[in-house]
């Protein structure tokens, strides 16, 4: 018993070690993952009748808070998933990054850009207590020429009763 308070110390030090060391190595590369989809129901989210669009091309800004510089851009097009990766060197703490939706292939029907739906911002700094380099972008939209026809059926799943007010 003596033994492991003795160790106690010990063990604290160790864990402090390690902590600072994760700490003072922040994270130099990222890679930033989203999707992009038609919203086939014009609905302004993704539903279960939306589908992901491969070949979709997306561009990443990183914007300075004060003189507004682009210090980041990088370019990227979604694969058959309708999933886009985006390499990024380098920490970017005082910036506003987004990932905007640039093109869509399916030219005359699913190529409007959905508002709201358009851009996501995403955070790119070593030092946010994320341990992981991957950084998650929302889903980015386009819209459908003309809804679905089972559009209203499914959007009525989806709609709120009059009681379910907050």
């Amino acid at each position: 018993m003596a033994t492991n308070v003795q160790l106690l110390p010990l063990l604290a030090a160790l864990c402090f070690a390690l902590a600072g060391a994760a700490i003072a190595a922040p994270i130099s590369k990222f890679t930033i993952e989203g999707r992009v989809y038609c919203d086939t129901c014009r609905a302004g989210f993704v539903t279960s009748a939306s589908q992901y669009i491969q070949g979709a091309k997306v561009k990443l800004e990183c914007r300075h808070y004060e003189t507004d510089a682009v210090n980041q851009y990088a370019e990227g097009v979604t694969d058959a998933t309708g999933t886009y990766h985006l390499e990024v060197e380098d920490q970017h703490e005082e910036e506003i990054c987004e990932v905007v939706l640039l093109s869509s292939p399916l030219k005359g029907d699913c190529d409007e850009i959905s508002k709201g739906r358009d851009r996501a911002r995403v955070l790119i700094a070593g030092r946010s207590g994320l341990v992981t380099p991957v950084r998650y972008a929302n889903a980015l939209g386009f819209l459908k020429s003309a809804p679905l026809p089972q559009c209203g059926v499914l959007l009525q799943q989806y709609a709120l009763g009059e009681d379910d007010h907050y």
